[in-house]
């Protein structure tokens, strides 16, 4: 594994203004072969980081379908992320799109010399970034995996994040840098929580086994996610990324999503999950009807959206019969 960053001086911002000097953390891991036909670039979730090793288990890893000792594995940190990227350290930050996040990974190839690509591939938020470099990209792909993805952001999910953003303002130490123990980011997250999962999962594992008037523990559960995610993210950063994904239409400016979609001819595998309430799956299916080139598979799982991090074995058994397909 290495770990490093990519800095871009003068990056000019879709929106509107740039930033004097963009700093883009990556990991690699693995060896890149002679004709790069071994390169994976992975985009991460929302809050997730570049060491894709850590939080997609089962997926990459030793003796998993995507080791190391086979492939050239590149994860980018997204922008506003605090893991190493550029960042917002206050409220005068600039607003940064999908598309400014996916620019600075072009650059990233380019810097690195990366004409040909094996597999992009990217879940949820990862899986937004996926399509919009999957469009951009002028060199070759061999194939294009999303997972819990849509090509563009819901009425539904901007609605899911607005009232996160509402949380966080309410907060009095909204604003501040390494704001940790935030009251507002651990209510943020529980709204999150709340449409990562679904009501069966809950009532499943969240079940009581005594009769009780209070301290139920699904509450305990919520409080817990909440407290455990302020110890380890940042409140702007949040709050940005949200924006961010807000901004998420592979077909603006493009004529529509439908007509964008149907210039990404690359062989394309989008994975639902059946469950899956922030980003359903009908919306997926009819991504996948707009690509030329797709094969579309719906995974049945309790977890819903966070199916796409739980249900590896499921995940690799759907790339790997895509694989084999050609």
């Amino acid at each position: 594994m290495i770990q490093t960053t990519f800095n871009i001086p003068d990056f000019a911002l879709e929106q509107g203004g740039h930033l004097d000097l963009l700093q883009l953390a990556y990991t690699t891991y693995g060896t890149i072969n002679a004709d790069q036909s071994n390169v994976i670039w992975v985009f991460h979730a929302l809050t997730a980081d570049s060491n894709v090793l850590d939080w997609w288990p089962g997926l990459f890893g030793e003796n998993c379908l995507y080791d190391p000792a086979d492939y050239y594995i590149i994860c980018a940190n997204i922008l506003c992320s605090p893991y190493g990227s550029s960042r917002p350290q206050d409220l005068t930050f600039p607003m940064v799109t999908i598309r400014d996040t996916v620019k600075a990974q072009m650059a990233l190839a380019e810097e690195l010399g990366i004409r040909h690509i094996h597999t992009l591939i990217g879940g949820s938020c990862g899986g937004s970034q996926c399509i919009e470099f999957a469009y951009t990209y002028t060199h070759r792909i061999d194939h294009l995996i999303t997972i819990a993805s849509a090509p563009k952001e819901s009425p539904w999910l901007i609605a899911v994040h607005e009232a996160q953003r509402m949380a966080l303002r309410a907060d009095p130490d909204f604003g501040q840098l390494e704001s940790k123990h935030s009251l507002g980011l651990m209510a943020a997250r529980a709204i999150g929580m709340v449409t990562y999962r679904t009501p069966l999962s809950l009532m499943d594992q969240q079940a009581e086994t005594e009769e009780k008037y209070d301290d139920f523990r699904a509450a305990s559960y919520m409080r817990y996610q909440g407290e455990k995610f302020a110890q380890r993210f940042d409140a702007l950063s949040y709050y940005y990324l949200t924006k961010c994904l807000d901004t998420h239409d592979l077909g603006r400016g493009r004529g529509g999503y439908q007509a964008a979609l149907a210039q990404i001819n690359i062989p394309a595998l989008v994975i639902a999950i059946s469950t899956d309430l922030l980003v359903p799956a009908f919306t997926q299916s009819d991504m996948a009807d707009h690509l030329p080139q797709s094969t579309y598979a719906e995974i049945d799982s309790l977890y819903g959206h966070d199916g796409f991090l739980l249900e590896v074995d499921a995940i690799s058994d759907a790339i790997r019969s895509f694989y084999d397909a050609e």
